[in-house]
C-alpha cells in the first residue's frame, strides 16, 4: 500500500525551480528534491551518483544558473532534469535515483509504503 507523505505545495516553486526536503518514508529518511520545469514536477534523491554527496550548497538550490540543468554543487556534474542523467562532469552516463511523487490538490506527495 502506498502512503502519500506531504513534500510541499507546489506554489513554494518557481518554474523552473527546485525544493529540498528530508522526510520519513517507511521508517528511512529520505532526503531529495523536486524540480518543476514546464509545469512538470521530477523528484530525485539528493546524492550525487560521484560521490554520494548532497548536490546542494544553498538550500533549495539545485539547478544551474539557466534553471536548464541539474548541478551537483561539489564536482559540477550537470542532469537532465526529465531523466536524472549526467551529461557532463565527473559521472557521465550514470543517473540521480529518482523518487516517485504524486501532483494532487496544489501539494506535492512522496510516495512511500505504508
Amino acid at each position: 500500500m502506498q502512503k502519500l507523505i506531504l513534500i510541499c505545495a507546489l506554489d513554494r516553486l518557481s518554474d523552473p525551480g527546485s525544493y529540498g526536503f528530508s522526510v520519513e518514508a517507511g521508517g528511512h529518511r529520505v532526503d531529495g528534491f523536486v524540480v518543476l520545469r514546464d509545469g512538470e514536477c521530477f523528484a530525485y534523491r539528493n546524492s550525487c551518483p560521484h560521490t554520494g554527496s548532497p548536490l546542494d550548497w544553498v538550500d533549495h538550490q539545485f539547478l544551474d544558473i539557466e534553471g536548464a540543468l541539474i548541478q551537483c554543487a561539489v564536482h559540477d556534474a550537470r542532469f537532465l532534469i526529465d531523466t536524472g542523467e549526467c551529461v557532463s562532469g565527473p559521472c557521465p552516463g550514470e543517473s540521480l535515483e529518482s523518487l516517485q511523487i504524486r501532483v494532487e490538490g496544489g501539494e506535492i506527495y512522496l510516495l512511500g509504503t505504508a
